[in-house]
Formats: structure tokens, sequence, C-alpha cells
């Protein structure tokens, strides 16, 4: 019969074996498919990650910001003073936070986990977005992915924002409830569309279980998606949540629309 000492020392083995057989996958992994820049697809050191040149282009999004909508300013103005979007059409939700400005690299990365069937491009982008989200962390709220069509998730394989959330949850801690939204209504693509048609289109396009009522109450959220255009997804899913229950709720993406910055999706 084999001793405690002897079990604990098998086990630490075994760990370590495990450890070392997934550090070799991945060198094989690297050899035959050595890591490239996800935008230009330029060799780089480690995967998930961008060249030098691509990443000198991105424009993070930092302070000073409108506190409401997370649009940046160009000099601060000091206190809470909101920007001109945020005073004309305040939105449903508390607070809007996004990594990066769209522009030509943000939107390639879109684009591929979008559209181009590239999961694994989530992960550098919840990257990002921990750390421009860090306000909205604090009281342990639940992350939500704003939800596919079922149809249009069968279609893609995947929700991009549901990849999103869920490594959002690991480098946040959080924890993820994919179901406590549905989008009820197939939509046409947001792509294309003015801002009122854009409104008109996702109108009434979401909705809660009944089932998920009861998870939801008097808790705080905050929606996860790709992209923040003119943020008509994510106030019609906002109010279906507020509706529903929900004490507050806050939106991040990786990536946010800034008119005068570069076009808009």
């Amino acid at each position: 019969m084999q001793s405690a000492d002897g079990l604990v020392k098998s086990e630490g083995w075994r760990r370590r074996l495990a450890v070392g057989a997934r550090l070799l996958g991945h060198g094989l992994l690297d050899l035959v498919y050595p890591p490239v820049c996800l935008n230009c697809d330029a060799p780089t050191a480690t995967p998930d990650t961008l060249c030098p040149l691509c990443f000198a282009q991105l424009r993070p999004i930092t302070a000073p910001l409108c506190p409401r909508l997370g649009l940046p300013f160009a000099v601060s103005l000091g206190g809470e003073s909101l920007s001109a979007e945020a005073l004309a059409d305040p939105p449903p939700f508390g607070r809007a936070r996004a990594a990066v400005i769209y522009n030509d690299v943000a939107g390639t990365i879109v684009s591929r986990l979008k559209y181009g069937d590239r999961p694994e491009l989530a992960r550098f982008c919840a990257r990002l977005m921990a750390g421009a989200g860090h306000e909205l962390w604090a009281d342990q709220p639940v992350l939500v992915p704003v939800p596919l069509h079922r149809a249009r998730q069968r279609a893609r394989r995947y929700n991009q924002s549901g990849e999103l959330a869920v490594l959002l949850g690991q480098f946040t801690g959080l924890a993820v409830d994919a179901s406590l939204v549905q989008r009820i209504r197939k939509t046409r693509q947001q792509v294309g569309l003015s801002g009122d048609g854009r409104q008109r289109n996702v109108a009434g396009a979401f909705a809660v279980p009944p089932e998920a009522m009861i998870r939801l109450a008097g808790r705080r959220v905050v929606l996860v998606d790709d992209v923040y255009t003119t943020g008509a997804t994510t106030k019609a899913a906002t109010r279906a949540l507020l509706k529903s229950g929900a004490a507050v709720v806050d939106v991040v993406t990786f990536a946010r629309v800034v008119i005068g910055a570069d076009l808009p999706i």
C-alpha cells in the first residue's frame, strides 16, 4: 500500500508531466503553425498578438473620457462632465467602456473574429477589455454577452460576444451567464444602416426568459460586445434587462466608433 508521502510525490510527478506535455504540444504547434500577427500575418514571437507595427496603430481609449459613454476627450473637462452625445441622448445603461477606437487594425481583428471563423482572436481582445473596463468590475457584476439569434449563431458556429465574455470572465474572475437575455427576433445585419435604422432594426429584439428572471433580479450586469457603433443593440438589450429586474447595466466592448477619428463600420 502506497504511503501518503508517496501519493503526494506521485501526484506531483503527474502534474509536472502534464504541464510538460502541454508545453511540448504548444511548441510542436508553433513549429507547424508559427504564430503570426492578428492583423497583417507577419511572424510574431508569441501567438494571439499583434506585431509591433500593427500594435502601434491601435488607438487605446484612456482618460480623459466621458464617464457615461466612454468617449475620449481631447482635454480634461474636469469632474463628471458628460459628452454632448450623452447629454443629448442619455443611454439606458450606466457606463460604457471600450478598449480601442475603431480603425483599420481594430476593424480587421473584429471582422476576422466575427465573420472569419477565428474565435481564438477573442483572447487578445478580451485582455485589452479587462483593463479598459476596470471601473466596472468592483461590484462583482455578471458578464452577459449580447446574444445572436439562434439561426445566425448556427450559421456562424459561435457568438463572438460569447467568446469575448468567457475569456473576459477568466481574466477578471467574474461569472458569465449567456442565457440571461435572448434575441427573440431575427434582425438584419446592422452594417450599412443609419442610426435610426439600427434602432428600428433591434427594437423589441431582446427579452429575458422567465426562468432567468430569478437569477437576474437585483444583479449588476455588464453587457459584452465586440463593437459599439451607435449603441442601438446594447441599448435595446439593456432595456430588456432593466425591465426584467437588473439593478444596473454597464457595457464593455473591444472597439468603439468615434466620429471624426475613423469611418464607422
